[in-house]
C-alpha cells in the first residue's frame, strides 16, 4: 500500500474501490436529520385546531383554561396539554335502546298518582356549556345528567294521573320535568346544559291494560265527537231561533204600536164625544143609547105595550136612527 492510501484511511476514506465517505460529514448529516425531525415533531405537537362545534381546555401545570375560539392555536410541548369538548347538541334515551328500539323496563316503568303502572320513554338533548367544568367538576357529567333526569321524570310522572300521561297532559309533563332538571343542574354546576326533553312514547305495561286504555280513549273520542256534533247543531239552530225571536219581538212592537194608536184614537173620540156631551147632555145620551142598542141588538123586535089595547110595535130600531128599514 502506498503512502497516499495509508493517509486516506487515516482520514476516513476508502480507496477508489471502497468508495467510503468521510466520517465527520456523516455525523453532521445524522445530527441535522435528527434536528429536523425533532423540530417537525415540536412544531406539529405545539399546534392544535379547534373546529366550529368544539371547545378546548388548555392545561398548564395542572391549571385549566378554556379555549373557545375556533381556528389554529399553539401550546408549549411537554408542558401544556389540550383536551377537546364537543359542544354540539347531543342526546341519549331513557326507557328504550335507540339502536334496537327495545324497551328497558328498569328505566321506562313508572307509577302514576292514581297508582297505575305505565311505560314512558324519553329522549334527552344536551350540550356542554363550560368545557372546564365538564372535564373537572365531575368525573362523569353525562351520568349525573342521566341520573338527575330519571329522578325528575319519576317525580313528575308520580304527580299526574295515568290519563294525563297517556293523552292530554304530555306537554305539561315535559315542561315540568325540564324545569326541574334545569334547577338541579344549576345546583350541581357541572358544565352541562339541558336543551330539551321529550316524551317519545307512553303506554300501559301489559296488552290487557293497553286494550282497556284504548277502549277508554275510543269512548273519549266518541264523547268529543258527540259534543262537537251537538255544538254544531246548536250553532246551526241559534241563528234560526234568533231570527224567530226577532220576528216575534217585531210583531209585538207592531201590535203595541197598533194598540197605542187605537187607544189614542179612542181617547180622542171619547174626548170629542165628551165635548159634545157637555154642550147637549140629553141629546148625546140618547144618541149614545141608540148607537149602543143598534150594535148590541141589531135585529131585535121591540114591542111596547101600553094600558088597555094600546099596543105599539117598533121594529127595527133603525127608525130611531133615521133609517127607513121595513119589517
Amino acid at each position: 500500500m502506498s503512502g497516499d492510501s495509508a493517509r486516506n484511511k487515516r482520514n476516513g476514506f476508502e480507496t477508489m474501490d471502497g468508495n467510503k465517505m468521510p466520517n465527520m460529514p456523516l455525523k453532521k448529516i445524522a445530527f441535522t436529520v435528527i434536528g429536523i425531525v425533532a423540530a417537525t415533531i415540536v412544531v406539529f405537537s405545539s399546534a392544535f385546531q379547534i373546529k366550529e362545534q368544539e371547545q378546548a381546555v388548555l392545561i398548564t401545570f395542572g391549571k385549566a383554561q378554556a379555549v373557545t375560539q375556533p381556528g389554529l392555536h399553539f401550546k408549549i410541548p411537554l408542558i401544556q396539554q389540550v383536551r377537546k369538548v364537543n359542544t354540539t347538541i347531543q342526546g341519549f334515551s331513557i326507557g328504550y335502546d335507540p339502536r334496537s328500539g327495545v324497551s328497558v323496563p328498569d328505566e321506562s316503568m313508572m307509577i302514576t298518582s292514581d297508582f297505575n303502572f305505565i311505560d314512558v320513554d324519553f329522549y334527552v338533548e344536551y350540550r356542554y356549556s363550560d368545557p372546564v367544568k365538564a372535564l373537572y367538576a365531575s368525573s362523569n357529567p353525562l351520568a349525573i345528567l342521566k341520573n338527575i333526569s330519571q329522578s325528575c321524570i319519576r317525580t313528575v310522572i308520580g304527580s299526574y294521573p295515568v290519563d294525563d300521561v297517556l293523552t292530554t297532559g304530555k306537554n305539561e309533563i315535559q315542561a315540568a320535568i325540564k324545569e326541574m332538571i334545569l334547577e338541579c343542574l344549576a345546583e350541581q354546576d357541572i358544565g352541562i346544559q339541558l336543551v330539551n326533553i321529550t316524551i317519545q312514547d307512553s303506554e300501559p305495561p301489559t296488552a290487557e291494560v293497553m286494550e282497556a286504555f284504548k277502549a277508554v280513549e275510543n269512548a273519549k273520542q266518541g264523547k268529543e265527537t258527540a259534543l262537537n256534533n251537538a255544538n254544531k247543531y246548536r250553532n246551526e239552530q241559534i241563528p234560526s231561533a234568533q231570527a224567530k225571536s226577532d220576528g216575534i219581538i217585531k210583531d209585538a212592537e207592531a201590535q203595541k204600536t197598533q194598540r197605542i194608536n187605537e187607544a189614542t184614537a179612542q181617547v180622542a173620540r171619547f174626548n170629542a164625544m165628551y165635548e159634545e156631551y157637555i154642550k147637549n147632555p140629553t141629546v148625546t145620551k140618547q144618541r149614545m143609547f141608540y148607537e149602543t142598542m143598534e150594535n148590541v141588538l141589531p135585529e131585535l123586535k121591540v114591542i111596547i105595550q101600553g094600558t088597555g089595547n094600546n099596543i105599539q110595535t117598533i121594529y127595527p130600531l133603525d127608525s130611531f136612527t133615521g133609517t127607513n128599514t121595513q119589517n
